[in-house]
């Protein structure tokens, strides 16, 4: 019986499983109200536990999305790859043994490589601008006027300021979200006022960056080296700005808009109809000297 009594005393002493373990998690998640789960996931972890206690909280969260989604990628790339693996498996095994004519198989294997030229030419050729004189890009858009660049940049909804880094220099421009890789960090197409140029969020949806030209008798072909350029005779500058203008500043530019114009259409600019007009004048003066082999330079 005294044996009995101690195994009996043993049994009350342990802790019942039930008892060590952890409170429930009960949520339910919506395919189509994911930020709700999360969000009950949170004030769950926040009643239960120190992890809000924590300074780096919002870098912590921060890393563990970054690391699952890297995670999803990479499972969806390795799937690609496989399942591509097995089309070309498919199609290796329906021409096996097959033999194409020797003047077929010339004309394929040289096509793709003109095609591939072809395809480089215009791509590194100058494009068409938008609306805004300037482009728009996969990660961003950029608009000018002959004064000022504004740049419009899409971040993730509720964005705050201070996962933002922006470094605006005279011949640099540097943009990004902390932690993650710059959107834009190049030598810019010409020097700006640092001073008077600046960036603001709009929205937290989106960042707004203003540069102001240092050469505003200029328009820019692209925003950093190496980026894609425009088409400058192209561009169509609002005529409202003008009257924006001092005089002086409003004659050249419409003088520079008039040369562009006429240089799209193969005519002579307006140093060159001056240069006309002073030689007709010139001839009607002198009508006895002969002027069929005058040009003008």
């Amino acid at each position: 019986m005294a044996i009995l009594s101690d195994y009996e005393e043993e049994d009350q002493q342990k802790p019942t499983p039930s008892s060590s373990r952890g409170k429930p998690f009960n949520a339910v998640l919506e395919p189509s109200n994911p930020l709700g789960f999360l969000k009950t996931a949170l004030e769950f972890l926040a009643k239960e536990s120190d992890l809000f206690k924590s300074d780096s909280l919002v870098n912590d969260v921060n890393a563990v999305v970054r690391q699952v989604k890297e995670k999803v990628e990479a499972a969806e790339e390795r799937k690609r790859k496989e399942n591509a693996a097995k089309d070309n498996g498919k199609a290796g095994k329906k021409i096996k043994g097959e033999k194409p004519p020797v003047a077929l198989k010339e004309e394929t294997k040289d096509a793709p490589v003109e095609s591939e030229k072809i395809g480089e030419a215009n791509e590194k050729g100058p494009r068409a601008p938008n609306k805004g004189n300037g482009l728009d890009l996969d990660n961003y858009s950029w608009s000018q006027s002959l004064q000022e660049v504004n740049i419009n940049i899409p971040v993730p909804p509720g964005t705050t300021s201070r996962f933002i880094s922006c470094e605006i220099k005279k011949n640099r421009l540097k943009f990004g979200l902390k932690g993650q890789t710059p959107i834009i960090d190049g030598e810019l197409y010409q020097p700006i006022k640092v001073e008077d140029s600046f960036w603001s969020l709009e929205d937290q949806k989106f960042v707004s960056i203003l540069l102001t030209k240092h050469n505003q008798m200029e328009w820019w072909k692209c925003l950093v080296k190496g980026d894609p350029e425009i088409d400058t005779q192209k561009v169509e500058p609002e005529s409202s700005k003008l009257s924006d203008l001092d005089p002086e500043t409003r004659s050249t530019v419409e003088k520079m808009m008039f040369d562009q114009r006429q240089k799209s259409m193969g005519l002579p600019t307006s140093d060159e109809l001056q240069k006309q007009e002073i030689l007709k004048k010139f001839m009607a003066e002198h009508p006895e000297m002969d002027f069929s082999r005058a040009k003008i330079s």
